[in-house]
């Protein structure tokens, strides 16, 4: 057990120290630390996980290790994910307000930060696809997701009332279509 606690840890404390630009931009190394490389859970499981940890409050990094080392562990499990994951960015946070107030200004600084924030775009954009794929979106129903960007993004609508509705709607789909077979 103590050796499962350790692995958990190690992992997500890797992938804590790797990751740079929030809670999405880590969905791609935790799905290559926890499917490909650990094989913890098969890609279906991991997007499984990913849903849950969105539909639930707080950072969907920490949701997914959260929910990881509780699945490998129990709670004991969720504990050491949860505190490798997080303890790299208390530490960065920590060095970086020790230091960072004397060199914020400096223009390399500044421009470094600007050169990083289209990265995180594509970082983010790139487990968007994947999940697209494995979820096998087709043309047919791309139209789902759109309509639920442009009623949270434009349309002011909560994701809760979104998400209410894909799941109504689900069900009545899959009503309906048992009733024609």
């Amino acid at each position: 057990m103590l050796l499962r606690l350790l692995q958990l840890f190690a992992s997500f404390f890797k992938i804590g120290c790797l990751t740079f630009g929030g809670g999405y931009a880590m969905i791609p190394i935790i799905e290559k630390e926890v499917v490909d490389k650990k094989q913890w859970m098969d890609h279906g499981e991991f997007l499984e996980m990913i849903a849950i940890a969105q539909s639930l409050p707080g950072p969907i990094s920490l949701n997914s290790a959260l929910y990881t080392g509780h699945r490998m562990a129990g709670f004991a499990g969720g504990l050491a994910s949860g505190l490798g994951l997080i303890l790299p960015s208390f530490i960065i946070i920590l060095l970086i307000a020790l230091v960072f107030a004397d060199y914020k200004d400096l223009p390399v600084v500044e421009k470094a930060f600007k050169g990083i924030r289209p990265v995180v775009v594509a970082i983010i954009a790139g487990p968007l696809v994947r999940m697209a794929r494995l979820m096998h979106l087709n043309w047919k129903t791309a139209w789902i997701p759109i309509l639920a960007l442009l009623a949270i993004c434009w349309g002011g609508v909560s994701p809760v009332w979104v998400l209410l509705a894909a799941a109504i709607g689900g069900i009545v789909w899959n009503l309906y279509r048992e009733g024609k077979a």
